[in-house]
């Protein structure tokens, strides 16, 4: 008989109850005062918050929205709901309310909890779909609004969805991605591993916990090994080092925009920083890496993951971590580049797409929330390998290098034409900050590439005015950008992902 996995659940209760003196959250208010509880502190705040959300009517199978930023409450309420079974619905409390209103009549949420000062969107979502909303005060520290008779015990099952996340609609539509009990407790073990993590070390988390990169890369894996978590309110590119050296981080997880966001603000170095690992998404420069690696302490490991396939399933090296790969298969997961028409694994040099193998439920996200043809298209050959939709190379070693998006190529009088070499020649002029690239309608070339540009802080009014020759002596005609447009600034998501979507309807347009 198959042992069951384990729930996220009782990862939490049997850390609490295994290391009950042991530090869990320290959280740096938007004052700058700072609160600490140990993991049975905070166990005895999960325990009442569930009892509230009892009285309230949740039960197994319930789902409750969540549009609060980063809070003590948030945790709280995720693991008390994660103790009862049920599935918080991640909304970003920045988000309008046509788009929350989505969140919940979507997921069928008949509960929510916000923020008192943004609390007007939600009430308007919520006022369309007929759910009670509740506000809770960010900087309550006691939960005061959230308490009830405690609730001890596990109600939930390994299959019991604990996260329904909508993706960050990069592309088009967004999503709604099952993460059940079992997928946040494989991604804790998975990226605990990976990261060397100890009980001793400090995650320090900035980026928003209604993203997965907070819940998958930081909080999982920090309760898997009774290791503490530094919550910050936001994310702050000239306070970020600062932060970490005051409350002695050892462990940070970032995306490639918030290190440019640094960066740009000529962020120096700290002393007291006890930098020991960095995780970081998306590609940087290497001149970037050098300059951020310098400021930590320690050489950042790019990752690479999606909200689907849970844990990082590509992790550079500890030793040498190279900065253009997205790493190499991490410990559990299967990963191949295949020919996305016949399924084939392509040899090393050879591009295609990123496929993912695991069980759905366990290593995989369970699917799309009552999309089963979505599902069942995201597994084109039906073998248990998921098509992720990026694109990539492998070499001799192993080792994966994006390569874009299944959108990232344009048909340019025929010939194939990378966005994502485009901006890599773009990146790598003095003057530009970051640039992203589109596809725009040709009556004669079919389609040709249009490039978004920010100025790097500093540069001079017409420092731009070459790019035109800089890409000419570094591209072929078919990949030169037809126009320049300079920006303040790229459309991006919550935790700084490019919005492209939103470029290519202004350049439509």
């Amino acid at each position: 008989m198959a042992i069951p996995p384990p729930t996220f659940a009782a990862r939490w209760a049997d850390t609490a109850a295994a290391v009950p003196g042991a530090a869990f959250l320290v959280w740096e208010a938007p004052d700058g005062s700072v609160t600490r509880w140990t993991y049975g502190a905070f166990d005895d705040l999960v325990a009442r918050t569930a009892g509230a959300l009892v009285e309230r009517g949740v039960s197994r199978g319930s789902r409750v929205g969540i549009a609060l930023p980063n809070c003590p409450a948030y945790v709280a309420l995720w693991l008390a709901l994660a103790r009862l079974g049920a599935a918080m619905v991640c909304s970003d409390p920045s988000a309008r309310a046509p788009e929350l209103a989505a969140h919940l009549r979507r997921t069928g949420a008949r509960l929510g909890f916000c923020a008192p000062g943004l609390a007007a969107e939600y009430r308007a979502a919520a006022a369309q779909t007929g759910a009670e909303v509740i506000e809770v005060e960010v900087t309550d520290t006691g939960l005061a609004s959230l308490s009830g008779p405690p609730v001890s015990g596990v109600r939930a099952l390994p299959d019991d969805p604990a996260g329904l996340m909508f993706t960050s609609g990069t592309t088009a539509e967004p999503k709604c991605v099952v993460v059940t009990q079992a997928n946040y407790a494989f991604a804790g073990d998975v990226m605990a591993s990976a990261s060397a993590l100890r009980p001793a070390d400090r995650q320090l988390v900035a980026l928003p916990l209604f993203h997965a990169n907070a819940q998958y890369y930081s909080f999982a894996p920090a309760i898997a090994v009774g290791a503490a978590v530094v919550l910050m309110p936001r994310f702050s590119a000239s306070g970020l080092l600062a932060q970490a050296a005051r409350h002695e981080a050892t462990h940070l997880s970032l995306f490639a925009a918030p290190i440019r966001m640094v960066l740009a603000r000529g962020a120096a170095e700290v002393p007291g920083l006890r930098i020991t690992h960095c995780w970081y998404a998306q590609n940087i420069t290497d001149e970037q890496y050098e300059r951020f690696a310098g400021l930590i302490g320690c050489r950042p490991r790019q990752l690479y993951g999606m909200t689907e396939t849970v844990p990082a399933v590509l992790t550079n090296r500890a030793v040498a971590p190279e900065p253009s790969s997205m790493g190499v298969v991490t410990l559990g997961c299967r990963v191949e580049v295949r020919d996305p028409g016949t399924g084939r694994a392509a040899p090393p040099g050879e591009e295609g797409e990123v496929f993912v193998h695991g069980e759905p439920g366990t290593t995989l996200f369970a699917g799309y929330l009552d999309d089963p043809a979505t599902t069942a298209a995201s597994y084109p050959f039906g073998d248990g390998w998921f098509a992720t939709g990026d694109r990539a190379t492998t070499d001799a070693r192993g080792r994966f290098f994006f390569a874009g998006r299944r959108g990232d190529v344009l048909k340019v009088s025929g010939e194939n034409v990378s966005l994502i070499e485009i901006e890599a020649v773009l990146a790598l002029h003095p003057a530009v900050l970051e640039a992203a690239v589109v596809g725009e309608p040709d009556p004669v070339r079919d389609e040709v590439p249009v490039a978004y540009v920010v100025p790097a802080p500093g540069a001079a009014p017409d420092a731009l005015d070459d790019l035109a020759d800089w890409c000419a002596a570094r591209l072929a005609k078919s990949k030169r950008p037809v126009r320049y447009e300079r920006v303040p600034e790229l459309p991006r998501t919550s935790v700084g992902k490019i919005r492209k979507f939103q470029l290519t309807e202004r350049s439509r347009a």
